[in-house]
């Protein structure tokens, strides 16, 4: 729960989506804006003002209404949504992994690979299995994987904390074996030296879902090495990371909380434009908190920073189904991951990666029709 405040925070909901700019255009010029630089676009805008937890005003428009939406608002109001608006329409350049180049202009899909004895998705299977690891990656990276995300900690609810050592023997030799396959490659981890250890062996991104908390030195590193990070969302401060959730309004406070994360990241030395922000699905958050989130995702874009979202085999789904098991929740992530992509997502975090590729291919295929000339349609009567 968040402390009280006199100032009105302002939250730029995109609450129309669209298939593209022509399918809004008129008199007026462009009916819609592409969120993020992604393949999302938005017609229609719910402008927030909350205050002490309540919302105090809430008006909707579209994008020929904007500015005299704007200039109807006080000051420090006004300056804030206009820095969300432009926000919203950013258009964010290529990951840059080493070498590798990772265009943002379509979704891409992150691999992911566990390294634990305990994975709740594969059960450990890639643990001590260094062959088995290897074909794995090998898998994902010809699926259609832009990156790997290597994790050698357990984080879902009850999991024991790892020792930093334990989790670098896991993580090193799996980010090894992926360079060796020329693979970009992120570290999933909240410790400094595991971070370190995994940038210096190939990696090259940091994946930290302590949103740079859990670690004070994990800053310091990534600002080193200059390289991207992802700072995700979770309630917990210590070693739950799903302790503390208790929201009056998870997508207002996740909001706020990532914006504070971004700050701090730039104040510690990380270029902002090596920011993505991970709103934490299913970490601290009851069905309800995550259902608001993945609705509310478009608002993300607002925070002026590429956007990472992981649904894959999350618990949610199988609350919302027949309570299958992680292994029988494809169906489900999939669903989820179209979500992500019709909110303009720019990578999703995936356990079924060939299958989210397709997906995402065929959504591709559809979003690229939709951008096509509209010209040629007989008007309407």
């Amino acid at each position: 729960m968040r402390a009280k405040t006199e100032v009105s925070s302002v939250y730029l909901h995109p609450v129309a989506l669209s298939p593209g700019p022509q399918a809004e255009a008129g008199e007026q010029g462009p009916g819609a804006i592409r969120l993020g630089g992604s393949m999302a676009y938005a017609s229609r805008f719910a402008l927030v003002l909350r205050e002490n937890d309540v919302v105090r005003d809430r008006r909707v428009f579209g994008v020929a209404d904007a500015e005299r939406v704007f200039d109807r608002l006080g000051p420090l109001e006004e300056a804030e949504a206009r820095r969300q608006w432009a926000n919203l329409a950013r258009v964010h350049p290529p990951i840059r992994a080493d070498e590798r180049v990772i265009r943002l202009d379509q979704p891409q899909v992150m691999g992911v690979l566990n390294v634990t004895p305990d994975s709740f998705s594969d059960g450990g299977a890639y643990h001590d299995d260094i062959d088995a690891g290897r074909t794995h990656a090998a898998e994902m990276l010809e699926a259609g994987a832009a990156i790997i995300d290597i994790g050698g900690e357990s984080t879902r609810p009850g999991a024991e904390a790892t020792f930093e050592t334990e989790e670098i023997e896991r993580v090193v030799p799996a980010v090894r074996y992926c360079a060796a396959m020329g693979a970009a490659i992120s570290v999933d981890s909240r410790r400094a030296g595991v971070i370190e250890q995994a940038l210096a062996a190939g990696a090259s991104i940091a994946n930290d879902v302590s949103a740079l908390r859990y670690d004070p030195r994990t800053s310091e590193v990534v600002a080193a090495y200059g390289c991207p990070v992802v700072l995700m969302h979770a309630p917990g401060t210590g070693d739950d990371l799903h302790k503390g959730g208790g929201y009056d309004d998870v997508v207002s406070e996740v909001f706020d909380f990532l914006r504070l994360a971004r700050d701090k990241a730039i104040a510690g030395g990380i270029a902002e434009e090596n920011i993505l922000l991970d709103p934490g699905i299913g970490f601290g958050k009851s069905l309800g908190d995550n259902l608001a989130l993945l609705n509310a995702l478009p608002l993300f874009h607002a925070l002026g920073s590429p956007l990472l979202v992981g649904v894959s085999r999350k618990r949610m789904i199988g609350a919302l189904s027949n309570e299958e098991g992680p292994q029988d929740r494809l169906a489900g992530s999939i669903a989820l991951a179209v979500k992500a992509m019709e909110a303009g997502v720019h990578i999703l975090r995936v356990h079924d990666v060939a299958e989210t590729v397709q997906a995402r291919n065929v959504w591709r295929g559809l979003r690229d029709a939709a951008l096509t000339d509209f010209s040629g349609l007989p008007a309407l009567a």
